[in-house]
């Protein structure tokens, strides 16, 4: 739990500035960062971060692909974390 809390702030901090990263990328009409890449990073423990640079940025939110994926990655994230919590017990 000491290196989790961590973790997760820190994946979140950089998740949520690659979202900022890409839509500004994508105003410019500049070179993007995969679509893959960004739910990795999701997936990798940067959910929130994901979700919060969804709605912040207002980017990725007509993709199903994210709108459906991002809040099941969190989904199955919090699972996880109980599940690996109630075996400890």
């Amino acid at each position: 739990m000491k290196i989790l809390l961590p973790y997760v702030a820190i994946m979140s901090l950089v998740t949520f500035c690659v979202y900022g990263i890409d839509k500004r990328k994508a105003k410019k009409g500049k070179w993007r960062i995969p679509e893959s890449t960004l739910l990795l990073l999701a997936a990798a423990g940067g959910s929130l971060g994901a979700l919060a640079g969804m709605s912040y940025f207002h980017h990725k939110t007509k993709h199903k692909k994210f709108t459906i994926g991002v809040p099941l990655i969190i989904l199955a994230q919090v699972v996880l974390i109980i599940y690996y919590f109630a075996r400890l017990r």
